[in-house]
């Protein structure tokens, strides 16, 4: 079974800083991760991989040091390691990354399932999987908590939903974008983390894999982010005071119809 995982490279949500007078993502010294639903997504793959066999890609675009986060994917298990890395894609939103990873995954062959995060914890867009099945034509299920069988020619999923899930049969090739109930990823071995180390990073340019800069980019992206901000945050509060549940009741109630809220 060949499997490519789709992964990101993110800031670490508790240090996320914003530039009061640029309005931008403050990134220098900021501790980047594995997005964490990707990692959910590269656990999946490597536990098919263990049931049948195969080969685990995992691919990404990003800045030279996006490369670190392949190699924890590599330590978990995964076989390969490859970075999309080229100012040309620089600044794609998600349908110009989406057209870029799929062109990489057309280099890499025709592989069985392409596993993907159900979303990015920077964007939360949940839109790149699904965008990677519309630029390769292929069927796509999002929201996979659990994976029940697997065949040479299909899969056979749970995809959850609001108040429950269904079972759904998947054609392969196809593309799975994974929930956090798929299973928690492993922590990778002091062996895999030594093995990833040392593992080449296969490093592909937007010309590498046939990208024409009008489709990747700014230059291909249909939407850009114009300005970035914290919300500001406006609340009052009070502490009540009483001798019973009963008066302090009484008191929130007042409170309440004062504010026209009841």
């Amino acid at each position: 079974m060949e499997i490519v995982v789709c992964i990101k490279q993110v800031p670490d949500t508790t240090e996320v800083k914003i530039d009061p007078v640029k309005n931008t993502l403050i990134r220098d010294g900021v501790p980047s991760i594995v997005n964490p639903f990707d990692e959910y997504a590269t656990e999946a793959a490597i536990r098919i991989k263990e049931q049948v066999g195969g080969k685990v890609s995992v691919l990404t675009m990003g800045p030279p040091q996006a490369g670190s986060a392949l190699r924890k994917c590599l330590a978990m298990g995964a076989d390969e390691g490859i970075l999309i890395s080229d100012r040309a894609v620089a600044g794609a939103d998600t349908w110009a990354t989406s057209y870029t990873l799929a062109k990489a995954i057309e280099k890499i062959g025709k592989p069985d399932i392409i596993f993907c995060g159900k979303m990015a914890i920077d964007g939360d867009t949940a839109q790149v999987g699904p965008g990677i099945a519309e630029h390769l034509g292929l069927p796509q299920t999002t929201y996979v908590q659990k994976i029940r069988e697997i065949h040479p020619d299909h899969l056979v999923v749970e995809r959850a939903f609001e108040g429950g899930f269904e079972v759904i049969k998947v054609k392969l090739p196809a593309v799975i974008a994974v929930d956090k109930a798929i299973g928690e990823p492993r922590y990778p071995s002091v062996k895999g983390s030594i093995k990833a180390s040392r593992a080449p990073i296969t490093t592909w340019s937007a010309a590498d894999i046939g990208a024409p800069p009008d489709k990747t980019g700014l230059n291909g992206s249909c939407t850009q982010v114009m300005q970035i901000f914290t919300p500001e945050v406006k609340f009052q509060s009070e502490m009540l005071q009483g001798s019973s549940p009963e008066e302090l009741c009484d008191q929130l109630i007042g409170k309440l119809k004062a504010t026209e809220l009841v």
